[in-house]
């Protein structure tokens, strides 16, 4: 009988299982806890966690009860995991902060209400633990040698890792212990990068309560090069929509390339499986309409079914030549970047985050890479005026970047 796992597998949302018979099994004759857990690292969730949310969303849609565990206590320490530096050390009001951030982005996805998902915070339990008792009830079950060679800290070798990370993984190991013991959490998901501390939190369950547990680890969100998605110019792509606005983040999506399209239908959201394949990749009509459409779907379940239509609407007047100024993407600027009432162009594409720096800026500019109000930008050393400015400039970046810039 086909079950959930049989979806996931389907839209090929499995990397890995530590024993794919025995968890299809387990999801088909019984309601499961499961987890997944996210470290507070940032005040807003990224498309990186959308997809550990979508997964989430299919196993409670199938009756399953998911936790989403806030990382209070394993973000102190830092997952080395895909780092090639520590990562900076945080306060836990700054962890606390961002914590809460997170509570009200999942509310979105998940159904917390009647007992249906439970959020908790691993800091409740790991920030109190004594040393000495943890390194004697967790500590002695890890082997050092087989540590080091997981692939989150063998990378990490040569350049230099902690022994604060080091304990990373025995934290994460005894989050699942305690989950199981407290509220019969029987498997933990992750992204495929956190096989090495999935199984560690298996086996250490295992060895101290003698019960069978689960890990199951999900793709991750890459390109077809394997070059992990989510990244633009100005970082991140967040879901808060005052670090990604609604219509930034349906331009990313708009913007992917062809070979991922169907990937990320896939992946990310519900629309049927046999539509998705039904897609011509070589066809260019239908791969526009298959991106818009992806563009569409993904900003409606992040914002809303307005933003996605505003952004929409947007993008095709920019692109069809009629540009809707209203809900364009803007960069508001004030009066101490002009100079005797000017503000030069190539500060005006870093305010608007159009370029990173203004080498770069120069370098778009000498390519013809840059309009503004719709006139090729032909000079790098362009100055805009501060009555332009005040109605509001439109900068435009190749062919599908545009940013409205206004003197506040």
């Amino acid at each position: 009988m086909r079950n959930v796992y049989d979806l996931l597998e389907e839209r090929g949302l499995i990397a890995q299982a530590t024993d794919a018979e025995a968890i299809r099994e387990l999801l088909g004759k019984e309601k499961v806890t499961f987890y997944i857990g996210f470290d507070a690292t940032a005040d807003s969730l990224h498309v990186g966690h959308f997809l550990q949310m979508v997964v989430m969303k299919h196993l409670q849609d199938a009756g399953h009860r998911p936790i989403a565990l806030l990382g209070t206590g394993t973000t102190m320490v830092g997952d080395p995991s895909g780092k090639t530096d520590m990562r900076k050390m945080m306060t836990t009001e700054q962890i606390d902060y961002n914590a809460e951030c997170f509570r009200r982005q999942m509310s979105k996805f998940i159904d917390f209400s009647d007992g249906k998902a439970l959020m908790l915070k691993n800091g409740d339990w790991l920030r109190n633990l004594n040393y000495i008792d943890f390194l004697r009830e967790v500590g002695t079950h890890f082997s050092v040698n087989r540590m080091l060679s997981a692939e989150c800290y063998k990378s990490r070798l040569e350049g230099g890792l902690t022994f604060l990370e080091f304990n990373y993984m025995l934290m994460q190991s005894y989050d699942f212990l305690h989950l199981n013991q407290t509220v019969d959490c029987k498997m933990e998901l992750g992204g495929n990068d956190q096989w090495s501390n999935i199984i560690g939190g298996v086996e250490l369950t295992r060895k101290v309560t003698g019960k069978d547990v689960y890990g199951l680890t999900f793709t991750l969100l890459t390109t077809k090069e394997g070059v992990k998605m989510g990244k633009t110019v100005g970082g991140a792509v967040w879901l808060d929509p005052e670090k990604t606005s609604p219509y930034e983040f349906f331009q990313y999506w708009r913007n992917i390339a062809d070979q991922d399209v169907t990937n990320c239908m896939k992946l990310l959201t519900s629309i049927d499986l046999a539509e998705i394949e039904a897609i011509d990749v070589n066809d260019g009509k239908q791969i526009n309409a298959a991106k818009e459409r992806l563009a569409f779907e993904l900003t409606r379940l992040v914002h809303s079914e307005e933003d996605a239509q505003k952004a929409l609407d947007t993008a095709r007047g920019l692109f069809g030549g009629a540009a809707d100024h209203e809900h364009m993407p803007t960069t508001e600027i004030t009066a101490d970047m002009l100079n005797d009432g000017q503000a030069a162009i190539l500060d005006l594409m870093v305010a608007a985050g159009i370029c990173p720096s203004k080498g770069e800026g120069r370098r778009l500019v000498q390519q013809g890479g840059i309009a503004v109000d719709g006139e090729k930008v032909e000079n790098p050393l362009l100055t805009v005026s501060a009555e332009k400015l005040t109605a509001g400039i439109v900068i435009k970046k190749g062919k599908k970047i545009y940013q409205k810039v206004i003197l506040k």
